[in-house]
């Protein structure tokens, strides 16, 4: 696949899919490529340090199915940012996000992440940094604020400086992130969701793409959303677990492209080259298959399917074999036998 034409993110933006740490990793995002071919695809969120202090350029890697890609980067330095930027666009990402949202103790101790929202001008410092050291967009994903924050007060002035810098994509986790006392798991559910300020703050700043995050599990849920006005949807944790019931339909009923249909079973075969490339080159196949357990979810056989695959993936000396091996039961359980 061809790296797409800048203005063209800006459609595959539409939907996306979240990074998520130790999951949108390079195979995660080669399977859920399969499954749609429109939809935005992040990596996990690689920090700038580890980057040019650590020169762990192989986080990068990734494969050229994967476009439309967008490298997430995490830090607060400025001229740190500049450089990791530059990896990033040298490296052939067609979007660079700077993450202002993740509320890890680990990250705030770099002081980076969710708790930037309490440094709207440093945000725009870092911004400014990375736009400067690139073509490539430079896009900016953030909470609505943070811990006791009047979201609605603090957030106008937050994208209002932002984007004095020009940046003009912003993605907002639509809530707030509260720093002390829940574990960036509990951030993901607790803190309450307000989508109505998302649409306000996109009625406000109408020049703004804005996408939402947060909450939103289906395409069902996604499509209000866009028909109220937003840019785009972002789903996560729902698009992991269940990415058949997300990817499947994504590029018919979000992107109005029938042409690029495929189905679940398709996407298995697909994915046995790529495995078989892994393998020969030293790869694992559970590093894979992991990111394929839910491929099933809610179909007849998906028990059986997870099962092999969790069971055996890891075992010495199993290939692609296996997946067929899986595959067989859940055509068993559903009566019939899929074509390719």
């Amino acid at each position: 696949m061809t790296q797409p034409e800048p203005s063209n993110i800006r459609k595959a933006a539409r939907l996306s899919v979240a990074p998520m740490m130790d999951w949108t990793d390079r195979h995660c995002r080669y399977f859920h490529r399969l499954l749609s071919k429109e939809t935005l695809l992040y990596t996990e969120m690689v920090t700038a340090p580890a980057l040019v202090r650590g020169g762990a350029v192989h986080l990068l890697a990734y494969s050229p199915e994967e476009h439309p890609i967008a490298l997430q980067l995490g830090g607060s330095d400025p001229a740190e940012l500049a450089q990791a930027t530059k990896l990033g666009a040298a490296a052939g990402y067609d979007e660079i996000n700077l993450n202002v949202g993740c509320p890890s103790d680990r990250v705030q101790s770099g002081t980076f992440g969710a708790i930037l929202m309490k440094q709207p001008q440093l945000v725009a410092d870092c911004v400014k940094a990375m736009q400067d050291a690139t073509d490539v967009e430079v896009t900016v994903k953030c909470r609505l604020g943070v811990d006791d924050q009047v979201a609605s007060e603090t957030l106008p002035r937050f994208l209002e400086t932002v984007a004095a810098t020009g940046i003009s994509r912003f993605t907002l986790h639509a809530r707030n992130a509260w720093l002390k006392g829940l574990s960036p798991k509990e951030n993901r559910d607790i803190p309450p969701l307000d989508y109505d300020l998302v649409h306000r703050m996109k009625a406000e700043f109408p020049e703004l793409h804005i996408s939402i995050n947060g909450g939103i599990a289906t395409l069902a849920e996604a499509l209000p959303h866009l028909e109220r006005g937003l840019d785009g949807v972002m789903i996560g944790r729902a698009a992991y677990h269940d990415p058949a019931s997300v990817l499947l339909d994504a590029d018919r009923l979000i992107y109005g492209n029938e042409a690029s249909a495929t189905t679940a079973v398709g996407a298995v075969h697909a994915m046995l080259p790529y495995i078989e490339s892994h393998l020969t080159s030293g790869g694992k196949l559970n590093q894979i298959t992991r990111h394929m357990l839910g491929l099933f979810t809610g179909k007849p056989g998906a028990r059986a399917w997870r099962r092999v695959l969790s069971e055996n993936a890891s075992k010495p000396g199993v290939g692609p074999e296996l997946l067929l091996e899986a595959l067989a039961h859940v055509q068993a359980h559903s009566g019939t036998q899929a074509a390719e």
